[in-house]
């Protein structure tokens, strides 16, 4: 299996820190940001992985080299102009081979058990498998909601139309970064820039395309604000992450 770590984005929330340094590299408990996924792979045996670069890009290559620090091999996917996620992950088709491959952010800490999402992925026989976690927030609009079984039946206001998607017996959940995907999500996209979460899961939910979502309450926290990085800073020092 190969993966995907999405980390071309500017880092807007986080400026100035991201004027000079490209998110990924900015350091959370004596390591880079992008270590924390790079660490789930490796765990879970996935040691081919792609990232894509724009913002700043040089300086993750240089940083993270072929990958051997980290006990993975990296291929690199260069954007220009950036191609958002779903644009992005198009962009790397071809790498994936025609596998299930999975995708995580570049800017999110998870406590998590890679391999039982993949194998609760292959369980359902699904096109995606989102991990999910609870939604703190009850009136968010575009929380993803979830039956029983777990599949996904409302994605960021997009209904499948089912009883479960007014139901209100849903369960409401909120997506931290980490996908598994088969490669029939590429007959949902095409070339260009857009998002998977906001163009091609309404895609696939409006098709009937059976989408999942891996429910985790453990440790999660991405790192996209100043308040965040800070916290995240703290939490993982304090779980020893360093």
């Amino acid at each position: 299996m190969r993966a995907m770590i999405l980390a071309a984005g500017k880092g807007t929330r986080l400026r100035p820190l991201t004027d000079t340094v490209p998110k990924p590299l900015l350091e959370v408990a004596g390591r880079p940001m992008i270590a924390f996924p790079l660490q789930l792979l490796r765990e879970a045996g996935i040691e081919e992985v792609v990232i894509n670069l724009h913002h700043l890009g040089e300086q993750i290559r240089s940083r993270l080299g072929a990958g051997d620090a980290y006990g993975v091999r990296i291929t690199y996917s260069e954007e220009n102009p950036i191609l958002d996620t779903g644009g992005a992950i198009a962009a790397a088709k071809d790498f994936f081979r025609g596998e299930t491959f999975v995708v995580l952010n570049a800017d999110t800490a998870i406590a998590l058990r890679l391999r039982d999402v993949i194998d609760f992925h292959r369980s359902c026989d699904g096109t995606a498998t989102m991990v999910l976690r609870p939604d703190p927030d009850a009136a968010r609009h575009d929380a993803i909601m979830i039956d029983a079984t777990h599949r996904i039946h409302s994605i960021l206001g997009h209904h499948d139309g089912s009883d479960i998607a007014g139901s209100a017996a849903r369960k409401r959940m909120m997506y931290p970064g980490v996908m598994v995907l088969e490669p029939r999500v590429f007959d949902y996209m095409g070339p260009g820039v857009f998002s998977i979460t906001r163009d091609t899961f309404p895609r696939l939910l409006a098709a009937g395309e059976p989408l999942y979502g891996y429910v985790h309450e453990g440790y999660w926290r991405v790192l996209d604000t100043p308040a965040d990085l800070a916290a995240g800073r703290a939490e993982l020092a304090q779980r020893g992450a360093g």
